[in-house]
């Protein structure tokens, strides 16, 4: 491999969430303890920003002055070709609009295409800012869980509830509904045919799709990320897509990300909701570290990135189906998040997060708050000696 890995920096004492974050209520550690845990949960990568981020972030940097930024239109191009050449979806430069966040975005284009009280649907287990950004904008709930499907290796995996969807969709009070593309936590890289079928339906009934495809570079191997807007002219413009390098380059400390939506008038609402909410600047190093990310360097640092992830999970899987065989582990086609069934130890995934914070000090995501009891998530970002420790100690406490 050309970048290293499994090089360990130390991230303790920086500000960052996933090393420094309160521990939840309820755990007590000693100061020795506290040293000892090993963060797996929040989705966030351990790998340094590989030198040609560095390099771009630097010369900014000496400048040496940092007042008030404007986006330069080399940012939108920057976008424009990195989706023409990789994922074969023509975008125009009118269709961007940039914020700081896919979460930020995300709440601002529900504000935008739905009322109070009006439905948003969903489909559980999901990225738990869906619940918050509908409950935030006084918006109805609407779950369809996706349908859980068993497979001969012992895994299993998640399919969309098309009669689901389909009934309501039909619901006119229904106004929004939201992918997750590639799916989080379930680790799903929906095909074609699968998001082909759910854009049809929301078609049919004149629900609006919205699409969140932040984890959208980190694919496995023999599966491949179709943008939504990518399937057809009627698909794209029943859609808006929220979008980030952040997730993929692992600079989500830099406040950047980028929505598309070609219809004039839906625009036109989202912008006011983003200046509304007052969310309608970024910092001077975002949009540099975005250009920098869209390269041709960007891409073969994806490639090994993925290849190190991929190995990951096949460390997690082997380690799970040989040491612990009643935890299931859903198949990853894509993010770097395991997501696995608990069920079989009677106990909560709340508790569970607890006990193995508490007695194994490693920290995990309870599935509870992406709408399943019973599942806990692990992040696999992390170098391979951090996660093989980790993954001893949860043996070491639940065998």
């Amino acid at each position: 491999m050309t970048y290293n890995f499994d090089k360990q920096t130390c991230r303790r004492g920086s500000g960052c969430i996933k090393w420094d974050y309160p521990l939840p209520m309820g755990v007590k550690l000693t100061e020795e303890q506290r040293e000892r845990v090993i963060p797996l949960w929040v989705a966030d990568m351990d790998f340094e920003a590989p030198e040609f981020i560095m390099d771009a972030l630097r010369k900014r940097l000496d400048q040496g002055v940092f007042g008030y930024t404007m986006v330069m239109d080399s940012f939108y191009q920057a976008i424009i070709r990195w989706f023409a050449t990789r994922h074969n979806l023509q975008l125009r430069r009118e269709w961007i609009q940039y914020t700081p966040g896919v979460v930020p975005a995300l709440s601002a284009v529900i504000k935008a295409m739905a009322g109070p009280g009006e439905g948003v649907i969903v489909q559980s287990p999901v990225y738990n800012c869906f619940f918050s950004s509908v409950r935030n904008d006084e918006c109805r709930l609407v779950d369809v869980p996706l349908l859980r499907r068993e497979l001969p290796d012992g895994r299993f995996t998640y399919e969309y509830d098309y009669e689901g969807l389909e009934r309501v969709c039909s619901d006119p009070t229904n106004k929004i509904l939201l992918l997750c593309n590639p799916h989080n936590p379930a680790g799903r890289v929906w095909t074609p045919e699968e998001l082909r079928k759910v854009g049809e339906i929301a078609l049919r009934h004149g629900t609006t799709v919205v699409s969140d495809e932040i984890h959208c570079e980190i694919v496995s191997e023999g599966h491949a990320y179709t943008p939504f807007a990518s399937l057809g002219a009627e698909f794209c413009r029943n859609s808006v897509t929220l979008c980030s390098h952040s997730k993929s380059f692992n600079v989500a400390g830099l406040h950047t990300s980028f929505l598309v939506c070609e219809r004039e008038d839906w625009a036109a609402l989202i912008d006011k909701a983003i200046n509304v909410n007052e969310i309608c600047d970024l910092n001077v190093f975002g949009p540099v570290a975005l250009e920098a990310c869209y390269s041709p360097e960007g891409a073969r640092w994806l490639a090994e990135m993925n290849e190190y992830v991929q190995a990951n999970y096949k460390l997690l899987l082997e380690t799970f189906q040989s040491k612990l065989p009643e935890l299931k582990v859903c198949v990853l086609e894509g993010t770097y998040l395991a997501w696995i069934d608990i069920t079989p130890l009677g106990v909560s995934a709340d508790e569970l997060e607890v006990r193995l914070l508490r007695d194994a000090q490693v920290w995990i995501n309870s599935g509870k708050m992406y709408g399943s009891e019973g599942y806990i998530r692990i992040n696999l970002a992390t170098q391979r000696s951090l996660l093989q420790e980790a993954l001893e100690r949860i043996v070491a406490t639940l065998a």
